[in-house]
């Protein structure tokens, strides 16, 4: 029923039944303690867990050594989360020195605001070198040292469990290693300069999607012997 109000409201306050207190009690007693998350006030810790990647471009004779390393948060429950919290680049190349310290501290303090960081991995990727790129040991193509670096980062992300695994199935990693074996025929792989298991046939095309030279014509299609990429969709 409506009460019509003749006086000026000064206070007022919500009334709960004993139903809704006991469901918002329930509720605050299944949330339990407070999750840390990662922010830019997290101390460093005395030890950090990290990796360390190896790139070896043909621009220079020294290779350069990533190094990531992660802050373990909320460790030992259920919440337990490894994320990165800086990054290293080391090379005895003292060509570059200047830029990829600058490099190396933005990208470091992105990773200690906290948030979703994978974006990083995708602009490094697109950076393109005006000179040209190069292909790295497999026959993937690199546009720049940059977007190799972008794809050390993307690489590690997915180790951690921020990025979900790229690959194939079962189904279709079977599929295309026997269509590979049909094509080499047992013969010798591509001649990538390095002699690395893992290449592909001479005379593959470059893959759009996945920038390998994995390309084969196979049943009548130009198909990816990397990612599984095929022109005839």
């Amino acid at each position: 029923m409506a009460k019509k109000i003749e006086k000026s409201i000064v206070d007022y306050e919500v009334v709960r039944n004993e139903a809704e207190e006991a469901e918002q009690g329930q509720s605050t007693a299944q949330a339990g303690p407070d999750i840390q998350h990662m922010h830019e006030h997290i101390e460093r810790p005395e030890a950090l867990h990290g990796s360390t990647y190896k790139i070896k471009t043909p621009l220079s004779e020294h290779a350069l050594y990533v190094t990531i390393n992660d802050v373990i948060l909320n460790p030992g429950t259920e919440h337990e989360q490894r994320r990165p919290f800086e990054i290293f680049i080391n090379s005895k190349n003292m060509d570059h020195f200047q830029w990829i310290v600058a490099l190396t501290r933005i990208i470091s303090a992105v990773f200690r605001k906290g948030g979703d960081c994978t974006f990083l991995a995708e602009e490094l990727r697109s950076v393109f070198d005006p000179r040209g790129g190069y292909f790295k040991r497999g026959g993937r193509f690199m546009p720049s040292l940059v977007a190799e670096i972008g794809d050390v980062i993307e690489t590690h992300l997915r180790e951690i469990g921020m990025l979900e695994p790229e690959g194939l199935d079962e189904h279709q990693k079977r599929f295309i290693a026997q269509k590979r074996a049909e094509i080499e025929g047992g013969g010798p792989a591509a001649n990538t300069g390095e002699g690395e298991p893992g290449a592909f046939p001479e005379g593959s095309q470059l893959c759009d999607k996945c920038h390998t030279k994995a390309m084969v014509q196979m049943d009548g299609c130009l198909t990816c012997l990397s990612c599984g990429e095929s022109k005839c969709g």
